[in-house]
């Protein structure tokens, strides 16, 4: 499959795949963030496509992925802002690992950007609503 005239930046359906793939190996043997995912995630090859049509829709703007993350990490108490770090520390090791070093940019900046707005939300949306906001 090639990529599409609006994507964002040069990269294939089946590299993005590959990379999830990859990615989510790592995570399950990560100390910190194994024993989180695990607790949430009982059909791995059914969450590893759901990504793949999440970066596919982000990054290729393909319209296959419909959700809301931001939900789903807020409602998970045992998802701490501090895993995004993580989270974001193996992914870039991922994408640095496994694809040219211009591509592996560009999706890391578009990662960085998207785990530090679900940091900074899992922040805002879980504390009480009449303390005052949170500067980071």
């Amino acid at each position: 499959m090639t990529q599409t005239a609006l994507a964002r930046f040069d990269i294939t359906a089946e590299q993005i795949a590959y990379v999830v793939d990859i990615f989510y190996a790592r995570v399950r043997a990560d100390a910190v963030l194994g024993p989180v995912f695990s607790a949430h995630v009982t059909d791995w090859p059914e969450h590893e496509a759901l990504i793949t049509r999440f970066w596919r829709n982000a990054i290729l703007r393909d319209k296959c992925y419909s959700g809301n993350p931001m939900r789903v990490h807020v409602s998970r108490p045992d998802v701490k802002p501090e895993h995004f770090a993580i989270w974001l520390g193996v992914f870039h090791e991922v994408l640095q690992a496994e694809l040219p070093e211009r591509t592996a940019l560009q999706w890391g900046a578009l990662a960085d950007r998207i785990g530090e707005g679900f940091r900074t939300g899992i922040v805002a949306m879980r504390q009480p609503k009449d303390a005052p906001p949170k500067l980071f």
